[in-house]
């Protein structure tokens, strides 16, 4: 399975939450030098000031246990 897969499979494990806040999350690029995820997140989360902790605490904390490759991740 490659990178892209198993992000995305961790972030289907995300999706049901950020979805009941009418909000959605989608892969934008991964840099595999610096292991830089970005990500656009949609819906309600567009905008809300609550989505930078969804995106550090929640979003992040996951991707990098669960796909080590993943060192930091950012909205665009």
């Amino acid at each position: 399975m490659d990178i892209f897969d198993r992000i995305e499979r961790t972030l289907d494990t995300l999706r049901p939450y950020i979805a009941s806040h009418r909000g959605q999350v989608e892969v934008v690029d991964f840099d595999e030098q610096d292991g830089t995820l970005l990500l656009r997140l949609g819906g309600t989360c567009h905008g809300c000031a609550a989505s930078a902790i969804t995106l550090k605490q929640g979003i992040e904390a996951r991707l990098r246990e669960m796909v080590p490759e993943v060192k930091q991740v950012e909205a665009v």
